[in-house]
Parts: structure tokens; sequence; C-alpha cells
């Protein structure tokens, strides 16, 4: 069995006849120009379905799994050790009970059956062990919590894309977004350019995104009522798209948004497809989106986005020759209809047509090949097609093989697919000479049909997985700007926060007194030196616990005082093309303590600070510290400066990572799962030239081997022919002689003579025929046998060379660090008056 294509079946001679012992095998990498899998209910197409997923899932291919009826799940079900209680659960009570028998002999027998069925299909233990180890499985639920649940939201953030350089990319995310959008409200075969509300809420998000900004649902609704543009195209927007009518949308989306079932879609994994394909350390994913409890509606809406966002990831991908990656649909009626344009079809199309370069195989099923547009179908260069029955079908399915293929015996198709059993099928593929004739193998997974959606959360833990709502943001906390912030600041956005549990008491006149060292009159920072004002982002109450400090029931804030710290920040560009760095780090210190002579040690002494917590504006009637050395002096801050910036030189490095045998390199941009899918990728590129090539090589002698036994079957076969001819002349010249010894008449001796030897001679020709076949089918095992040991060897070698990393430490060049900002930095603190003296605590924390 090979390991390195995937095993489906084997071949037959006739429809109707048992499978032989050739075994039929799939070369992955025909998937990269898509399949199609048809036939009518009961025809086994579900099952080779599973059958191609667990052959993906063996060979380390992730899949996203798009699961309309429930069928899916079954790829869940992986028992290795066939025991009859892993059965037992899944067992249908009710077609247990209509055979007569209980719960527990119905999953004794399934258990046989499956045992059974797996030995006769040449599948032990072991490939079942591998099957359930080879990728992570999950059930997803979008619109429900059944399952793993799917934040369709995360649909409407900004992708991490710059806009300037993927302006097609974005806008064609943008036009199936709002498609789907639509199609949740009804609109149906919409025409991006005629229809009004695609035109508007494709300009709101192409204005959010080029911006870098993402939107949610709340903000989209807020942003139709009130857009931030006056006009669409040459008319004003009001003249385009009047109020009152917008008002219309608004009403709509809203709805949507207001729904209480609406909730379950806001929350949970995000569409992002890395996340859906690979785990954290690199391990593929199977992941099965359940959609049965959703209503057409929802499916066209959810499938849509699934479809765009496998579409943005696909083309921020690099090429790849190898399968990088399996999305299946198992009923695509409806998503591609002949004549109508529904939201899903657009980048279904597109994805047939590109996703070859970027290693992406799309596999499509479907009992109603009639309701397919087969025009986008010929893209597809393997058909697996199983019995149908309505000439419809079959006629719609010819011409789409025919405009794939071309040259297409149609009257002896339509008679073949007619006379197709139970799991019996046509693989036609445009990369082999001809069709092959196959039954498919027996599936590893238990087909137990169709699961409800109560059963879901079972499966998903049977294999183990689960979702930490935790670690998801809800839509309602993300960020959202409908308009820019203004730059400028002023004394009366200064909102001081709010002391919660503060202790009330009668209130005093309060009496302004100065704070030793202080003054009303900022201090002038030397020129050249920038100047900020950190924030009160601490409660009276939260600035004595800070502060370790027990607050009195006297308490009471009489001021507010700044005092001076350094502020040093820097940006470090890495550049190391070789290794793929180029990279910006940045670094933004805080020093609070900082010696008259100006000695810092920045290791010890620096706290981290976010740039955008920094204000211009002080706090109103705030008092400041008078500035002392080092802050005084220019000279000193100068010297300060080239100290930080040598500092930033000493300690500033990043980290590579290197695969030197493949010749992959990553920068710290990169993680360590996606450098890990790279190495894999050129590891497959580089194992499967090889593997073409010593099998091209082998193939030769096989097919010289093959050739030659063929030839002496058929010599063999005469000499057969001819010895029994010579037996029965030689019993014929026998009984003649016998006859003769009773009558008058005497044959000669010699003619009986001649024939024994005539006979002997047919005799050892037979034998010698026999020889040369046993041998040349020796030779045949032992050259398939010296195959599989190399393809392994193969295998095994390029397997090691992808966890063959090292890391390679970057450090920062002088040239590459810039300074972005050093100067001073106000740090604020609360002037309170209690135990009849004046304290201070920060107020930033």
């Amino acid at each position: 069995m090979s390991d390195k294509q995937f095993y489906l079946g084997r071949h037959l001679e006739n429809p109707q006849a048992e499978p032989g012992k050739k075994s039929l095998f799939y070369d992955p990498s025909d998937l990269t120009t898509h399949a199609i899998v048809t036939g009518m209910t009961g025809s086994g197409k579900t099952g080779l379905c599973v059958t191609l997923l667990e052959e993906a899932a063996l060979q380390g291919i992730p899949a996203l799994i798009i699961d309309p009826k429930g069928d899916l799940t079954n790829l869940l079900l992986h028992f290795p050790n066939l025991a009859p209680q892993d059965f037992e659960p899944w067992v249908d009570s009710e077609t247990a009970r209509r055979s007569g028998v209980s719960v527990e002999q119905a999953a004794m027998k399934t258990a046989e059956t499956w045992k059974d069925g797996l030995e006769k299909w040449g599948i032990d233990s072991s490939r079942l062990r591998a099957l359930k180890n080879a990728a992570q499985f999950a059930v997803y639920t979008p619109g429900s919590d059944a399952g793993i649940p799917v934040s369709v939201l995360s649909s409407l953030a900004v992708p991490d894309l710059d806009w300037r350089e993927n302006r097609e990319i974005l806008r064609e995310k943008i036009a199936s977004t709002v498609t789907a959008l639509l199609g949740l409200l009804g609109e149906n075969d919409i025409d991006p350019l005629r229809s009004r509300e695609h035109i508007l809420l494709s300009h709101i998000f192409e204005n959010a995104w080029s911006k870098g900004k993402s939107l949610d649902l709340t903000e989209l609704i807020l942003q139709t009522q009130n857009p931030p543009f006056e006009k669409l195209g040459a008319l004003p927007l009001d003249t385009f798209f009047p109020a009152k009518a917008r008002t219309s949308l608004v009403m709509q989306l809203n709805a949507i948004l207001a729904a209480p079932s609406f909730e379950t879609w806001r929350e949970g994994q995000a569409l992002d497809i890395p996340d859906l394909l690979y785990t954290p350390d690199g391990r593929p994913r199977h992941s099965v989106f359940y959609l049965a409890h959703l209503s057409d509606t929802e499916r066209m809406f959810f499938v849509t986005l699934l479809f765009s966002a496998v579409e943005t990831w696909m083309r921020t991908q690099g090429g790849a020759k190898s399968l990088r990656a399996l999305l299946y649909m198992d009923e695509i009626y409806g998503y591609l209809p002949p004549q109508k344009n529904p939201p899903s079809k657009p980048p279904l199309l597109r994805m047939l047509k590109q996703a070859r370069a970027f290693g992406v195989g799309l596999m499509l099923a479907t009992q109603n090949p009639v309701d397919v547009d087969y025009k986008a179908l010929s893209n597809a260069g393997s058909w697996f097609i199983g019995k149908l029955q309505t000439e419809q079908d079959k006629e719609r399915l010819l011409d789409g093989l025919d405009s794939a293929a071309g040259g297409l015996n149609r009257q002896a198709y339509n008679k073949l697919i007619s006379s197709l059993g139970k799991r019996a099928f046509i693989l036609h593929n445009v990369h082999e000479k001809q069709p092959s004739l196959f039954r498919t193998r027996w599936a590893m997974n238990y087909l137990a049909g169709p699961m409800t959606r109560t059963q879901i959360p079972a499966l998903n833990q049977l294999v183990g997985a689960d979702w930490d709502a935790d670690v998801v943001m809800a839509a309602d906390d993300s960020e959202t700007v409908s308009k820019p912030k203004s730059t400028s600041e002023t004394l009366a956005s200064y909102q001081p926060v709010p002391v919660n549990g503060q202790r009330r008491r009668p209130k005093r006149k309060r009496v302004q007194r100065p704070h030793d060292g202080s003054s009303e009159t900022r201090p002038v920072v030397p020129s050249g030196f920038s100047e900020h004002y950190l924030p009160f982002n601490l409660s009276l109450v939260e600035a004595f616990n800070a502060a370790n400090r027990a607050m009195g029931t006297d308490a009471e804030q009489v001021g507010m005082l700044y005092r001076p710290t350094l502020l040093a920040a820097a940006t470090v560009r890495f550049l190391k093309p070789k290794y793929g760095v180029d990279s910006d780090l940045s670094r933004a210190l805080l020093v609070t303590n900082v010696n008259a002579r100006g000695v810092i040690r920045w290791e010890e002494a620096g706290r981290e600070i976010q740039m955008n917590a920094l204000g211009r504006m002080p706090a109103p009637q705030s008092r400041f510290v008078a500035l002392e050395p080092p802050f005084s002096a220019s000279k000193s801050l100068n010297a300060l400066k080239r100290d930080f910036k040598d500092w930033v030189y000493r300690s500033m490095t990043v980290r590579a990572r290197a695969n030197e045998a493949l010749k992959v390199y990553a920068g710290p941009d990169v993680s360590k799962s996606e450098f890990m899918r790279a190495c894999a990728d050129a590891a497959r590129d580089k194992r499967d030239a090889e593997i073409d090539k010593i099998s091209t090589k082998f193939e030769r002698k096989l097919d010289t081997l093959e050739n030659r036994l063929k030839r002496e079957e058929r010599e063999l076969r005469q000499d057969e022919d001819e010895l029994s001819d010579r037996k029965m002349e030689e019993m014929g010249t026998h009984a003649e002689n016998v006859m003769s010894l009773f009558s008058k008449r005497r044959r000669r001796m010699t003619t009986s003579l001649t024939k024994r030897r005539l006979t002997q001679q047919a005799k050892s020709d037979v034998e010698e025929s026999i020889e040369a076949i046993d041998d040349y089918e020796r030779q045949i095992r032992d050259l398939e046998t010296e195959l599989k040991a190399k393809l392994d060897e193969i295998g095994d070698r390029w397997g090691d060379v992808v966890n063959d990393i090292s890391e390679v430490t970057i450090a920062a060049t002088k040239t590459n660090i810039f300074v972005d900002d050093f100067g001073v930095a106000w740090m604020p603190y609360y002037l309170v008056e209690t135990g009849g003296e004046t304290v201070e605590v920060p107020a930033f924390g």
C-alpha cells in the first residue's frame, strides 16, 4: 500500500464484477486541479468522500469541510480498537429495535462488520491509529453553540493586508461580504453594479478598511444611517440614496443585530483560515462546518463568508505545486447554479480558476448535476462518477466532462454510468491516460449516518475538540471608530478618574498650599527635546493602594503635581534578506529615577510605556516640580540620548528561524507554525520531485517486466493448447495400435513413439513457461518491494529535514537605529492632605 498516495479502493473489470486485487491509488497533487464527486442517493458518494478525506488526513493535508446535511460529522467516529462499546453510543436505537435486537447487540454486530470490512480491504489497526492522530478534528456550528460556535462578525474586521498593494483582493472580499449580508436580508441575485444598497455598504467598508479600521455590525448600521462621505460617484449621497430609503436598510440590518437568535453568530471561533487549518504547533486540522440546523438563507450567508475568507487567505499565500489545503463541500446544489448568481457563486468561481496556483484544492459533491453550472466545473481535473438515473443528470454531467476533457464517447459513458452498482465509481482524471472503474474501499470511520445537532457536543468531546470563550473578544469589545479623533487636546477634555468608595464628609473649604520645590509655572524643557504628559489613570483610592499606603479617613485631595521622568523611544530596523528578516522593533521606556550624574542602567531602570497613552497638555490647576540636572541641561540630555542609543544597539536583537537544508528562512514576524508549514511545503515539493524521478525509473522497469510476463502468459496458453492437442493425438494413436492387434492391419510402432515424443516436448514447453512466469512475477514483487523501500526512505529523509531547524540571532546596526522620541514625560501625582500633612501619591499606574 502506497504511503504517498490516496488508497481509494480496487479496480473493477466491469460494473457488476467483484473487485480484483489491484488497488486504485490517487495522487493527492491531482486535487490541485479540483475534483467533482457525483452520484445519486445510495450510490456510495458520501463513503467515497469520507475515504478521500481520511486519506488527506493521513497525508497531513488540512481540510475545511462544509457539511450541509450532517453526514460528514462521521469523520470524527474513528475507533482504532474496534470495540463494541465504542460503537454503542452512535448506534441508532430505533434501527436496533426494528431489527429485534438490543443496542448492545447491534453495537457488537456493527463492530464485527467494521472489523471484517477493514480486514477485507487490507486496513490494519496501525492505520486506524494513524488516522486518529493524523489531524485535529472538530465540528463547528455557525449560529449555534451545540458545537464550536463561529463568529461571523470577524468577517467585518479589516484584513491584515496593505490596502494599496491589495486593493483588488480586498475589494473582492468586500463585495462578497456585502453580498452575503444583503442575502441574509432576503436580497437574492444581487448585481453589485446596480444595487444601491450594495454600492453604499461597499463604500462604507472601503472607507474604513482603506484607513486600517475595522467595522462591527453596530458601527456599520450607524454609518449606513450617516455615511462618512458626502458623494457616491458623481452624485450627492442623498440624491443617489436618500436618507429615508437608507433608514429602511438600517432597520433591516438592526433587526438582525437585535434578534436574540443572532447572539450565537457574534461569538466563537473567528473565520481565521490559518487557525482553522492548523493548530498553533503546526498540526493539521480537519474543521467540519455543520449547517444542517440553518435555514437556506443562513447557510448561503455563512458559506459565502467562508468562501470569501478562504479566497482572501489563499491570495496572500505563495505559489505551491503540492496540495496545501483542501476545501470540501458535501452538496453544492444551489451554490453554483447555471443561471442565477447567488452570493456564493462569484468567490467559488474565482477559486475554481485560481486556487490551483496556490496549492488549494476544491472538492465539490452533488447528486444533482443538472442544477450545477457545468461550464464552471470544466476547471475540474478529476471526476468521480457514481450511478445516475435521470437522463437530464447524465447529459449535464457529460456536458461538463466533454468541456473539461473533450473527445468523449458519450454513448459509452452514458451506458456505463447507468450500470454502476453501489460503491462503484468511474474516475475520470485528466492526469491519467484513461478512466478507471473501481469500487471504494471500506471507510475507516464508522459511517453512522447524519448526526443531529444534539449529538454534536458528544462528538467534539469524543475527539477532545473545545473552544475557549475567554480568548475570543466579543464584538462589542472591539474598538470601532466612525470619525477621526481630534489631534488637539484642550484643558476642558480633562476628566478626573472617579473616586469609588471614598468616604463622604461635610464639605470644607479647600486651601491651596504650595508644595516644596513646585510652581504653577511650567518649567521650560531644553530645546530639541520632547515634552509629554502621563494620564491620571488611577483613582485616589487606587493611588493609595498602588503606593502601599493606608488612606486615612480625613484624606482630602488638595491639588495635582507633575514630576519629570525621562522618556526614551527608539525604533530599530532589522534587515537580513537571507533570513527573510525585514522588521521594525520599537521600544519606549520611562525612567523615573534619574540621578544628577546622568547614569542610567537602562535594563533595570526602564519601564515599558505605550506612546499612545501620552498626552500633550497637562491637567488644569496643576503644579510642577522644577527641572534639575540632567533634565535642565541640553548637554546632559544629549549624553543620555547617545547612551540610550548605544544600549539599544547592545541589547535589542531578533531571532530568525532557518532550515538550511531546505533553504527556508523566516523572521520574527512569521510564527513557528507558519514557518513549519513553509518547511513542510518545501520538503513536500522536494520529496515529490524525488519520488517522481525514482517512480519513473521503476515504472519503466515494471512496464518491461509486465510486458514480458504478458508475453509469457500468452505463450503458456499456446503451449497448454499444444499439450492438450498432443495428448489427444497420442491417445488416438494408442487406441489404433490396440485395435490393430485384433485386425489383420498392422501399424508401425514408430508413429506411436513420435506422438509420445511430441507430447513430452509440449509438456516441457508448458513447464518452461510456468517457470518463466513465476520468475517474472518474483522480479515484479522484488521491484515493487524495492520501490516501496526507496519511497519510504525518501519520505523519512525529507520528514527529518523538516525539523532540522536552527535559530539565528540578528543584532541591530547603528545605522538602523532611530530615536523616535527623547525628552521629559511629566508624571502626575495627587496632593493629599491627611493627618496634618500634605503627601503625594502617584496618579499614574
